[in-house]
């Protein structure tokens, strides 16, 4: 589980794992797709790639 901010509900939500639709390892990090409670399509892109790409 992650929470995510919707823009379009405009909420913070908790995804749980039967949300997620795709989990990809890219060069820069985890790339999850997901479906919002709302029904809209979210992405986050995670992992220790993805913090040292904001960190540098």
């Amino acid at each position: 589980m992650f929470d995510h901010y919707c823009s379009a509900c405009e909420q913070r939500q908790l995804i749980a794992p039967s949300q997620v639709t795709s989990i990809d390892n890219t060069d820069q990090g985890i790339f999850l797709s997901f479906t919002c409670w709302c029904g809209a399509e979210g992405h986050a892109l995670t992992g220790r790639k993805a913090h040292d790409l904001v960190a540098a």
